[in-house]
């Protein structure tokens, strides 16, 4: 009997599913509240502050590409993690990588500026990005894994859609937290310590994150392994990438589409109003929380209905819906009216975030118990460093060379947007699949040892 039914006889296990994810979305959505004020101010305020030698568009450019920076120490995140995750399990995980986001995000919000420190305060800064990405990096997936393992089948993508408002939730009160204070102090103050506040607060939500992940047991797919031989003796990393790079590579590309869509909305548009079209920063900040509301309904949308007409036919949808919507994004922000600009930024984020809501089980599904972590880091990681690590920065490159017309950016992501719809059209569908299975090679393997250790004892 599969550990998933054995823990709805238990009734003291009955309540663990809602906790475990109650405490990974709590959890995510602080660590992606930490990564997401980054975003907010490196489009903003950290050019002048960080790279005032500059003139302004080179110092957006060098302050996005430490944005990606972030995005880029993320594989790095997901394959330690990733190999931990699968040999000593998940919870363990979650909290190391809670504690390290908001130690390096309290540092942030304590680093002095290029006028304090010269060079060494961009250098800093770099540095306590790059662990802000390890830990999202390993945290992404654990948290994915907790809430989807600990599901019962028929609920798996209710579940996942739940995970997938970690992020706009994030966006949304980091967005609130820069358009409260940037409408309360002067220019002068923001710019001095406003700006630091959100991060400094960073501390107290650590703290809570680990109090609400103590209270979570491990995922009974990962107490079942550990009950079997599969578990002493293979290698995580090592058997996902030989066994299973497939569908690392597939599931990459397809993640890269909803990717490259989020980071154009969140991060470069909020630029592109301020600088460009010469919208307020405030309308920036209130149009992104707007947008953000939209996604929290998508993600829990695209979970649902992938429960129930399949996690592909749901990603076929939501992926064609983002690829007619991207091509009307920039004529309605060109309108510089609110209700239009927030149109065209919900309903595109919206069906990218219906896409988010979907990716932690199509994921999971994918994968065996012994490389699931490993294999679906890869997958996601890998994306965010292909397409999005690198999108806010070519966007803002893309817009100088061809004199601000948008439509070499909007050519860049509605390819990668292609990519994704083919790759899930090529997929296999998973609903139902066993979340308990193990590689069978990797059993073999296991059993073969074994029985070679008992003879030669």
């Amino acid at each position: 009997m599969h550990m998933e039914s054995m823990a709805i006889k238990d009734g003291q296990d009955t309540d663990m599913p809602t906790k475990a994810v109650v405490a990974a979305t709590i959890g995510t959505a602080l660590e992606w509240f930490d990564f997401a004020l980054y975003g907010v101010v490196s489009a903003t305020i950290f050019p002048k502050l960080f790279f005032p030698s500059l003139d302004p568009t080179s110092g957006l450019l060098a302050s996005l590409a430490t944005f990606g920076v972030g995005l880029a120490a993320r594989p790095l995140g997901a394959v330690i993690c990733g190999y931990l995750g699968d040999r000593f399990g998940r919870r363990n995980l979650l909290l190391f990588t809670v504690s390290v986001m908001g130690i390096a995000s309290v540092l942030m919000g304590l680093l002095p500026t290029y006028d304090r420190i010269g060079v060494w305060a961009p250098v800093l800064l770099v540095l306590l990005r790059i662990v802000q990405g390890f830990a999202l990096g390993g945290e992404s997936t654990g948290a994915q894994l907790m809430a989807v393992e600990h599901a019962r089948p028929t609920r798996r993508g209710k579940y996942s859609g739940l995970l997938g408002i970690c992020s706009p939730i994030s966006q949304i009160l980091a967005n609130a937290a820069m358009l409260v204070l940037s409408s309360v102090l002067s220019p002068a103050d923001f710019e001095s310590y406003g700006w630091r506040i959100p991060f400094l607060l960073s501390f107290i939500l650590v703290v809570v994150g680990i109090y609400i992940r103590m209270r979570v047991s491990e995922t009974p797919a990962f107490v079942e392994l550990q009950h079997s031989k599969t578990a002493s003796v293979s290698s995580p990393l090592r058997d996902a990438v030989k066994l299973h790079y497939k569908t690392i590579l597939r599931l990459m590309l397809f993640f890269c589409g909803p990717t490259a869509l989020f980071y154009l909305v969140v991060v470069f548009s909020l630029g592109y109003l301020t600088n460009t079209l010469g919208v307020p920063k405030q309308t920036g900040f209130a149009l992104l929380m707007g947008a953000n509301v939209c996604a929290i309904l998508g993600a829990l949308a695209g979970g649902v209905l992938s429960d129930k007409i399949g996690r592909r036919k749901a990603l076929l949808l939501g992926s064609s819906v983002t690829l007619i919507m991207l091509f009307f994004l920039f004529p309605l922000l060109g309108t510089r009216s609110f209700v239009p600009m927030l149109a065209g930024m919900g309903l595109l984020l919206g069906f990218t975030q219906y896409q988010s809501g979907i990716q932690p089980v199509y994921f999971a599904e994918a994968f065996p118990t012994n490389v699931r972590y490993s294999g679906s880091a890869l997958s996601y990681t890998a994306a965010n460093l292909l397409a999005g690590a690198t999108l806010p920065a070519l966007a803002v490159w893309l817009l100088r060379t061809f004199e601000g017309s948008p439509w070499s950016i909007v050519g860049i992501v509605a390819l990668w947007n292609i990519v994704s719809l083919t790759m899930v059209i090529i997929g296999p569908e998973t609903r139902g699949n066993d979340l308990n299975r193990v590689d069978s090679v990797s059993a073999v393997a296991a059993d073969h040892a074994v029985s070679q250790h008992s003879r030669a004892a």
